[in-house]
């Protein structure tokens, strides 16, 4: 079946969902007025743990959100953008060694001052971004900054690439993981991709030759050593020598990086390098349609390399990029497979994603739609380390932007 459904109608249900229920809610229950910034963890039931920890991705992806709301929205949510914007310079940002730390406890002391370069590149795409919304000078100075901290720490000259952390004085680390269910790897895809994509922000507010020629190497690097070139899946986690350590495949990141990879492209403005990115987005949405789409138009969570499923849930954020993945494979090739594919992952979202008794969307969802509790699942909640207003509010402005077009 092909979706109707009109480039307006569509638009406007986009519209409706980030205005009226993802931003309002961040804006209603995520501010903590008595000790700044925003709650660490608000759980299913909309309790708050006034006095969890506060991840760095999140108050930057928060960043991210109302930044680019108030750029593309309504002016009316700089108060956010100016709020996380100022507790970030204020309490993650490490005056002595510079970047930002990993994690800061309630008070905004620092309780994991270690150097995640994926937490380094999260900042940059939100300055960036408060940078065009704003045009305060401060932020676009301070993502150049850790853009800086990136290439001197983290890059690899030998193999290329970036290694995943440091420790707060920028020595090596051990242990490096992102996570506890990531693999100690010095290198992984989950990292790159999102430096890409912050390279790419950064590129847009600031055309400098030696970003230039990283941003254009990393898309390279990530073409040719993280794409695994027979299957079109990434390759998750990496030796320096780029050698792959695990079989996993991930659909989300996979729909994710296929879009991430034409932008970043598009910006850079190489036309080879943009024609075989645009030639690879379609392979790896290709096989994400052919192997994880459920019956109901969402999409399975991660698989081995034989196609097994090693988690059949729905995870909140693999399902918006599916929307943004797929309608990118439609503009690229015509085929209203894809389009018809983006539709009925924003209707399982509209149905099943969205909390209608709390706002924003539910962490994630069992095989049959329902969703875990925290009791169940400890990362099922509506604000923690990584539940944020980031990949459900961008595929309303992606979508948006690209229906209105």
């Amino acid at each position: 079946m092909i979706a109707t459904v009109s480039k307006t109608e569509w638009a406007l249900r986009l519209k409706k969902e980030v205005a009226e229920d993802i931003l309002p809610f961040w804006e209603r229950y995520a501010v903590d007025r008595e000790n700044g910034g925003f709650y660490g963890k608000i759980d299913c039931d909309l309790r708050v743990d006034a006095q969890a920890p506060r991840a760095a991705v999140i108050n930057a992806r928060i960043l991210l959100t109302y930044a680019a709301a108030c750029r593309l929205i309504d002016p009316k949510y700089r108060d956010m953008a100016d709020r996380a914007w100022n507790y970030i310079a204020d309490k993650f940002s490490d005056a002595e060694y510079g970047g930002i730390y990993w994690m800061v406890d309630y008070l905004g002391c620092a309780a994991s001052d270690r150097k995640q370069i994926y937490a380094q590149a999260f900042a940059i795409y939100g300055m960036a971004e408060y940078f065009r919304a704003t045009g305060n000078a401060a932020s676009l100075e301070r993502a150049i900054e850790l853009y800086g901290f990136i290439e001197t720490h983290s890059y690899d000259p030998v193999y290329k690439g970036y290694i995943e952390a440091r420790a707060r004085d920028w020595s090596a680390l051990e242990d490096m993981r992102l996570s506890e269910k990531d693999l100690n790897s010095p290198k992984s895809m989950n990292t790159h991709l999102h430096i890409l994509e912050a390279y790419t922000n950064l590129l847009r507010v600031w055309r400098d030759a030696g970003l230039l020629a990283k941003q254009t190497e990393l898309l390279e690097v990530t073409m040719d050593r993280i794409v695994d070139q027979r299957t079109a899946h990434f390759r998750m986690f990496f030796d320096n020598q780029w050698n792959s350590l695990t079989d996993h495949v991930s659909y989300g990141h996979d729909i994710e990086g296929s879009w991430l990879l034409v932008e970043a492209a598009e910006v850079v403005g190489d036309a080879a390098l943009l024609k075989r990115a645009r030639e690879l987005a379609v392979r790896m949405a290709d096989a994400v349609a052919k192997e994880a789409v459920d019956r109901d138009g969402s999409i399975f969570y991660e698989a081995n390399s034989a196609g097994k499923l090693i988690d059949p849930n729905k995870h909140w954020w693999a399902q918006a990029e599916a929307v943004v993945g797929f309608y990118n494979a439609y503009q690229l090739t015509g085929e209203e497979r894809f389009r018809d594919l983006s539709y009925r992952a924003w209707e399982f979202i509209e149905a099943k994603m969205v909390d209608r008794a709390h706002g924003e969307w539910h962490a994630k969802l069992k095989p049959d739609g329902t969703p875990f509790r925290e009791h169940e699942d400890g990362d099922a909640c509506l604000i923690g380390p990584w539940k944020c207003p980031y990949h459900n509010s961008r595929v309303c402005f992606e979508m948006m932007d690209r229906l209105e077009k």
